[in-house]
């Protein structure tokens, strides 16, 4: 994969139309992930990490709250995440390509999900990029995974979450399984990462699968 292009840079509308045409020969299915700000950063490079290994194209969008954790769990920062994406969007720009429902998109995955993001989502408050792009895709009835992490649940966070399902997304709680007997935290971010690619229909062994009680 080669690194990751913002679509702040040049490009003249004969480059944007060559591009667009040849994604579109090439068939491949675009996944967008936004990265909020929540602890929990390490699953959204995980499955960034995943996507390089799968036949789709990623647009990544950060929040200036994920930006402000990174330093703080991630190695790299967020450059790490962004060297993993083929094009990286800056959350102000409201008026990128995945902001609007003609751009065709297989599916949006918000890891992490702060509970602030998704009160946003679950009520339609399209404010930013990574807010905006979940609006559209929930709009236009495509795949939307919001990865929680925040814990314990107040009130509000579970009437959001209602909300936010009642609206057409999956709520998936960054609670691992330990059937595969995890040995490492890299196996039990891989745990939620598997269900991730699972719901997106992508093909994948992150993690053994249940066999079946002994």
């Amino acid at each position: 994969m080669s690194g990751p292009r913002s679509d702040e840079e040049p490009r003249s509308s004969e480059d944007a139309s060559l591009v667009d045409a040849t994604r579109a020969a090439i068939g491949k299915p675009l996944v967008i992930v936004g990265v909020s700000g929540a602890s929990g950063l390490v699953y959204a490079a995980d499955l960034l990490a995943s996507l390089t290994r799968q036949p789709v194209e990623v647009h990544l969008v950060v929040s200036n709250g994920a930006k402000r954790v990174a330093p703080t769990e991630l190695e790299g920062g967020i450059a790490a995440l962004s060297a993993l994406a083929d094009v990286v969007h800056k959350d102000s720009d409201i008026g990128a390509s995945i902001a609007s429902g003609s751009r065709l998109v297989a599916g949006m995955v918000v890891v992490p999900c702060s509970a602030g993001t998704l009160a946003k989502i679950a009520n339609g408050h399209a404010d930013s990029l990574l807010t905006r792009a979940a609006h559209v895709t929930l709009k236009e009835r495509r795949k939307l995974l919001l990865v929680l992490r925040e814990a314990p649940y107040s009130r509000p966070m579970l009437v959001n979450m209602l909300a936010a399902n009642d609206a057409g997304a999956t709520i998936i709680p960054a609670s691992p399984g330990f059937y595969h007997q995890p040995r490492s935290i890299d196996d039990l971010v891989g745990g939620i990462t598997a269900r991730l690619l699972d719901h997106l229909g992508l093909p994948n062994e992150r993690v053994q699968r249940w066999q079946g009680g002994a």
